[in-house]
């Protein structure tokens, strides 16, 4: 008999959690459909799912390759929510923390309402990195996934390679210290399950100190070199929450910002300038690194403006839906130094 390890017990306990949840959501008639992950047809793919009945929520579940923000789904499900009579259907969600910090943040933007939604709130365990293990295990076709002892156990023809489940846990999830929603006396209402008040976060940001002491041509070469294979598919786009312009930049005609080739040169201007338009409203999902087909970390990009808008305006993205973002507001007493700075 297989032995159960710690980490498929967090999981399969976290599971019934949201199964235990969405049936007595649906049985109390307080939602009509409910959005979250499903198992995948292949290995290492947990794709979102809509259910709109109790008979099947078994059909809804949790393990370490849910990385796909759900926020981002339900932006697009909500304009199409509506019963016969033009009135808004309710939806449950199921909510990691940056899942409910994307919530909050769009809520904030006015681009939901959350009188309308229900937050099916989880406590995260972590969301593995599956695009460095496909890296190592190269051509090679994956067939069972696995796992035991902190390990991840992959499984394919002719081979069975572990990895260890803490090495391979996405940079931002071993940096994250909001593992469930956050949650507010104005919230209280939609939350059931885990969810946490978070009034701030107390972030040393190390995991770019290394960039931070390289001079300014090396950093500009470091950046050069993680975007150069970029082949601009606009995956990390279309997987962002906060990506949610009906017209992107990119693809505007009048006026034309830059051309759409795989020039070095467009590709770093449509990442910085993203990069721009995410300040102060990336909630740290990792979503855009999990997508890229090329496997790039971009979020060294992210992490960098997350530390800068948290140190000018002490503003961390998706916590409350009352203090608005710092780019969609105005305060006098704003530092202004970066105007005069010369590096």
């Amino acid at each position: 008999m297989k032995k159960t390890s710690g980490i498929e017990i967090e999981n399969q306990a976290i599971e019934n959690s949201i199964k235990e949840i969405a049936t007595k959501l649906f049985r109390n008639k307080e939602v009509d459909a409910i959005l979250g992950y499903s198992a995948g047809t292949i290995p290492m793919a947990s794709p979102p799912i809509i259910i709109r009945k109790e008979s099947d929520v078994n059909k809804l579940v949790w393990n370490n390759f849910c990385s796909i923000n759900l926020a981002k789904n339900l932006l697009e499900l909500v304009p199409k929510s509506f019963d016969d009579k033009k009135n808004n259907l309710k939806i449950g969600i199921v909510a990691k923390g940056c899942v409910g910090r994307a919530l909050i943040h769009l809520a904030a933007e006015n681009q939901i309402e959350l009188k309308n939604i229900k937050i099916i709130g989880i406590a995260c365990n972590g969301i593995i990195n599956k695009k460095r293990i496909e890296k190592e295990i190269g051509e090679r076709e994956i067939i069972d996934i696995s796992l035991f002892n902190e390990d991840i156990l992959i499984k394919g023809k002719g081979f069975e390679q572990p990895f260890s489940y803490n090495e391979y846990l996405n940079e931002l999830c071993k940096k994250c210290k909001v593992k469930s929603p956050p949650t507010s006396p104005e919230l209280k209402e939609i939350c059931s399950g885990k969810c946490e008040e978070v009034l701030s976060i107390e972030d040393d940001f190390k995991d770019i100190s290394d960039y931070e002491l390289k001079s300014y041509d090396e950093k500009w070469k470091y950046v050069k070199d993680l975007l150069t294979n970029c082949i601009r598919c606009y995956a990390c786009r279309e997987a962002c929450p906060m990506c949610y312009c009906h017209l992107c930049f990119v693809d505007q005609n009048k006026p034309l910002w830059f051309g759409k080739t795989t020039e070095l040169s467009e590709i770093i201007i449509f990442h910085l300038i993203r990069a721009m338009h995410l300040a102060g409203r990336c909630v740290a999902c990792g979503a855009c690194t999990s997508v890229c087909p090329m496997g790039i970390d971009l979020n060294l990009i992210t992490r960098k403006l997350e530390q800068i808008v948290k140190e000018r305006f002490n503003f961390t993205s998706g916590l409350n839906i009352v203090d608005l973002p710092p780019m969609a507001t105005l305060n006098m007493s704003d530092k202004e130094d970066f105007i005069t700075e010369e590096n």
